[in-house]
């Protein structure tokens, strides 16, 4: 699945490829030098994150499922223990 991002994003995310370049490595990074980074690290940096981010979320929602019984528990047959 590739991962595409809203116009918007992708040129904040130039941007701020381009303000890094120029702070840390004291060079000036055209429009599409800093596009084609961004593409390459969609590619391959991108899918490394994502599938991360996916078992984080996975795992988040297997302890709130195993939560549900001890949340979500009545006891049974409770009227005459009152």
């Amino acid at each position: 699945m590739a991962i595409k991002l809203k116009k918007e994003v992708e040129n904040r995310l130039v941007a701020s490829i381009q303000r890094y370049a120029a702070e840390n490595m004291e060079e000036e990074m055209g429009d599409l030098k800093a596009r084609l980074f961004l593409d390459f690290c969609l590619q391959e940096i991108g899918p490394s994150i994502y599938n991360q981010a996916i078992a984080d979320a996975q795992s988040t929602m297997q302890d709130k499922i195993a939560d549900v019984d001890t949340t979500c528990h009545e006891t049974e047959f409770s009227y005459w223990s009152k």
